[in-house]
């Protein structure tokens, strides 16, 4: 039978190897930061084995929100791969005791090109530690592992302290909800994020006619831009309402000459409207309980922006 008594021990000792992080997070975290935030190159995240792994993770942390990082694999980069690394780059090295060879062989190199080292470590007066410019202490007192052998723990924490690197980092550059789905446009994050002002028709993709429009003319403009519907305008570009195609068909049952009237004279006021800002789920949201296929997108009450369609949320698989 499975020892839970030893897996609840397990999560126990990782749960307390982080919150004996906390206290850690001091000037060197701060500086780290700084350091980080200035970095006009991309992060070089590098360690061996597990600390390895944890780098990996690490390093698609910091470019899944803004910061161009990379993983860099200490034995290969000595192998040729060592140029990767240039002047502007921050060397972020994950290492527990600090003494890891391979590490060690990057030190000189990564002085000569002048780029800034941080290191993540269990052990602060190692060499490691003493070569950097920032070291971070991420020391445990036991590893979950009970032979205390299989880096468990101490891999735990290192990975904490990379995540409040780089979720410290998110909020110091002002990455936003926007750009987040900007780096995530096929996942269900980027589409949950979407604004409808990257999906929707402006410009002259964007149907609109004046008030004193004939309505073959309406007719023509909706059918060209193809959206099943058209903005109606006064002299000054306001917007006063909109025709829909269903509106047409409305009025092609009441009404036999329908060209000669004028949009002005047949458009639905108060259109409903929504900011480029609005999410796109909103959106669709909005129209679903309206049994509506398209919304005008303004960026004030009377200022057209653009035109989102029900196809366009399709296109994003939001539908």
């Amino acid at each position: 039978m499975a020892d839970l008594a030893l897996a609840r021990k397990v999560l126990q000792t990782e749960a307390n190897a982080i919150l004996a992080l906390v206290s850690r997070v001091d000037g060197r975290f701060e500086r780290a930061v700084d350091l980080l935030l200035g970095c006009r190159g991309r992060v070089i995240v590098a360690g061996m084995g597990k600390s390895g792994i944890i780098c990996r993770k690490i390093a698609a942390t910091f470019s899944s929100t803004g910061t161009p990082a990379l993983f860099l694999h200490p034995a290969e980069a000595i192998h040729g791969d060592l140029g990767v690394v240039q002047g502007d780059d921050v060397v972020v090295a994950l290492s527990y005791s600090g003494e890891t060879a391979e590490l060690l062989r990057l030190l000189e190199t990564i002085r000569r090109l002048g780029a800034k080292l941080i290191v993540v470590t269990g052990e602060p007066d190692s060499t490691l530690a003493r070569a950097a410019d920032v070291a971070i202490d991420c020391s445990v007192t036991e590893e979950a592992c009970p032979l205390n052998l299989v880096p468990t723990a101490s891999t735990t924490a290192a990975l904490a302290i990379g995540d409040a690197l780089a979720m410290t980092l998110l909020v110091a550059k002002g990455f936003r909800e926007e750009d987040f789905a900007r780096l995530h446009p096929g996942g269900e994050l980027g589409r949950r994020l979407m604004r409808v002002e990257h999906v929707m028709h402006e410009g002259d993709s964007c149907p609109v006619v004046r008030t004193d429009a004939l309505m073959r003319d309406v007719i023509y403009e909706m059918s060209r831009k193809g959206l099943g519907m058209t903005c109606v305008v006064d002299a000054g570009a306001a917007l006063l309402g909109i025709i829909t195609d269903g509106d047409l068909r409305r009025l092609m049952e009441r009404v036999d000459a329908i060209l000669d009237l004028r949009a002005g004279d047949v458009m639905t006021r108060s259109p409903v409207t929504v900011s480029p800002t609005t999410l796109a789920a909103e959106a669709l949201n909005i129209m679903e309980e309206r049994k509506i296929t398209s919304l005008v997108v303004t960026n004030d009450p009377d200022r057209i922006a653009g035109v989102v369609h029900l196809h366009d949320l399709w296109r994003t698989e939001l539908v």
